[in-house]
């Protein structure tokens, strides 16, 4: 199987550093970074919204979920966009949509439930980032080094820390809205930075039928990995996005406090990001992935039990720990199955996980509405690692017997 990374024709088995293109993966990061900023920005923002507009519990879920939702969908229209004409090109334009939407956003006002929905179809565009940055990073790169690669342009998930630190004490400070015209001032600076230092891979894949972008999905392999990532990806995006509405409902902190703690949570789960693709590449990706489904499923369902403050976030700092890890652990493996489709894949596989977290998110505000607990959401997503854990079981022999063989890398 012919490999998409590798671009500059480095030798295998040569450095990290040196086997790539360092500006474009600072680009990819960057990019990343304060996308992933502004797609969670209506989480941190939650508290101070649904009391201005008077949302209720499962109205403040959908608000969250939104976003994710429609960056799952535009994830998918981004992995075409990379591979017809270019990462590079593809990114340029997204971050041109996002930083026009806030601004319009910021200058008009939002005044309604619906007002925020059409807001986070439009921030949907930033969490399609994903299907953009990640092959943008990965196509410099060869089979040996994909797990760094990805991890530490993945790490740009770490975005979702910034918007839990400072979106609400900007909140207090200035109002709600006036948060989403401050978000386009970094957002510009580096659109900048991304048209100076990014460059697309020479070894682009010639761009195909429409129909044929789609062949992967012909294949069990492709859904499988869209379904572990709706689990750790979906996991660790769906807890961005909810949990100041949780530390505030729950815990009665004020939205300032929450974001504090979100951000602590947040932070682990970004920060193992390429650690998770560094272990996954020394000792497979499918062993990575069984513990992370393992301890990801405990922590979750140990949640609705924890008595105090200190006790849930510990568990999601677990949580978040395992579930990057996993993130990382995943996009190990894609390369090497689907290394002609990356672009595709990354955009089908980004959506499972944009599927994932809007599940997640919205499932957690219709829990406390419908039964007056979030416990049930935190059940049902813990069930959902171990079904996810019992699949992998299924077709990591016949994984290791076939295409991971063929690779000679392990997974």
């Amino acid at each position: 199987m012919t490999t998409a990374s590798g671009a500059a024709g480095t030798a295998p088995g040569s450095g990290f550093w040196n086997s790539g293109h360092w500006p474009t993966l600072v680009a990819a990061f960057l990019y990343f970074d304060l996308a992933f900023m502004v797609w969670v920005i209506l989480g941190p923002l939650a508290p101070a919204i649904s009391e201005d507009l008077g949302l209720t519990p499962a109205q403040k879920g959908l608000m969250v979920a939104v976003p994710t939702l429609a960056g799952a969908v535009l994830r998918v229209v981004n992995g075409l966009l990379v591979d017809r004409i270019g990462p590079k090109r593809s990114g340029a334009i997204s971050q041109l949509v996002v930083i026009a939407g806030l601004f319009t956003a910021w200058l008009v006002g939002v005044h309604s439930f619906a007002g925020t929905l059409a807001l986070g179809v439009i921030l949907g565009f930033a969490g399609a980032s994903f299907a953009i940055a990640l092959p943008l990073a990965s196509r410099w790169y060869p089979p040996e080094h994909q797990g760094k690669a990805m991890g530490l342009a993945g790490m740009g998930n770490s975005g979702t820390v910034l918007a839990a630190l400072f979106a609400p004490g900007l909140a207090k400070l200035f109002g709600w809205n006036a948060v989403l015209g401050l978000a386009c001032i970094p957002l510009t600076i580096v659109f900048f930075v991304y048209l100076a230092m990014a460059k697309d891979a020479p070894n682009a894949p010639a761009p195909k039928k429409l129909i044929d972008y789609f062949e992967p999905l012909k294949t069990a392999d492709a859904w499988w990995l869209m379904a572990f990532y709706a689990v750790t990806f979906g996991g660790f995006v769906g807890l961005a996005a909810s949990l100041p509405i949780y530390f505030t409902d729950q815990f009665h902190l004020t939205p300032v406090m929450a974001g504090y703690c979100t951000a602590a949570c947040v932070f682990a789960g970004s920060l193992v990001r390429p650690m998770g693709g560094a272990l996954a590449d020394r000792i497979g990706g499918v062993k990575a992935l069984m513990m992370v489904f393992v301890v990801a499923a405990l922590a979750l369902a140990g949640v609705p039990q924890a008595a105090n403050l200190p006790a849930a976030l510990g568990l999601f700092v677990i949580a978040m720990l395992a579930l990057g890890t996993g993130n990382g652990s995943v996009f190990q493996l894609v390369p090497q199955r689907f290394s002609a489709e990356i672009g595709v894949m990354t955009g089908l596989v980004g959506m499972a996980g944009g599927v994932g977290g809007f599940y997640l998110a919205s499932s957690l505000g219709f829990a406390k509405q419908w039964s007056g607990s979030f416990g049930p959401g935190f059940y049902i997503f813990a069930g959902l690692a171990v079904v996810a854990l019992v699949g992998l079981l299924f077709v990591k022999g016949q994984w290791r017997a076939t295409w991971g063989a063929a690779e000679g890398v392990r997974i």
